[in-house]
């Protein structure tokens, strides 16, 4: 990860014509962000597939798997973390105490991760194809979110952002991180997102639950 973000942040920092001691830290937290955010997405699809002898033989609440699953993330973030934490010291950066608000934000982000997870792995667990199409789809949405490039390089095209919920799901951390508050737009879409997933991915639950030990 951290000679990933050293080389891509010197390569884009001289094609953007930007200064590395502003676009590194950006990059260096989106990716940090981001590889949080799409390994519920991407690594969901055996949330339940690879813990098959499990469900087959002992009979334990399918939140533990999701449990599981989102603390491993979690502890990668913080391994992770430490990569944050050299580059600030590099640049002598400071974000101050608004860097507090990246907690509440990364709490959002597990909370929305642990029910994508929930979701992905019950319908991965029913049609074994849609690990392989999730993987396809995060990869285009990495390359349509503000990762690599910054949001004022769209100029009057904001819509790209201001339409996409990854972009929000990371500037409520990264933000932050970087000594900025996010806005009140980004909160109100994530806690929106929230929303969403409790009432689907409930109602999804429920309404299959019995039926995910017999499609593993």
């Amino acid at each position: 990860m951290a000679i990933m973000v050293i080389a891509l942040g010197v390569l884009y920092a001289e094609l953007f014509n930007t200064e590395i001691h502003d676009f590194l830290p950006f990059l260096c937290v989106g990716l940090l962000v981001w590889n949080f955010i799409s390994s519920f997405l991407t690594e969901g699809g055996t949330l339940f597939t690879g813990a098959e002898s499990h469900i087959k033989q002992i009979r334990l609440p399918y939140s533990v798997y999701v449990y599981r699953s989102s603390w491993s993330k979690l502890i990668i973030f913080a391994h992770n973390f430490v990569i944050y934490l050299g580059v600030l010291s590099y640049f002598e950066i400071w974000p101050g105490t608004v860097a507090l608000l990246a907690v509440p934000g990364l709490l959002l982000l597990l909370i929305n991760g642990a029910f994508a997870t929930l979701y992905v792995g019950m319908l991965s667990a029913r049609f074994r194809d849609v690990p392989q199409v999730i993987n396809s789809v995060v990869q285009i949405i990495f390359f349509i979110t503000p990762i690599m490039w910054k949001p004022e390089l769209l100029q009057t095209r904001t819509y790209i952002t201001d339409f996409n919920p990854f972009f929000h799901l990371l500037q409520i951390v990264r933000a932050p991180l970087l000594g900025a508050v996010p806005t009140l737009e980004n909160y109100l879409v994530v806690l929106l997102i929230t929303l969403l997933n409790v009432v689907v991915v409930g109602a999804f639950f429920t309404r299959f639950r019995a039926r995910i030990s017999y499609w593993v």
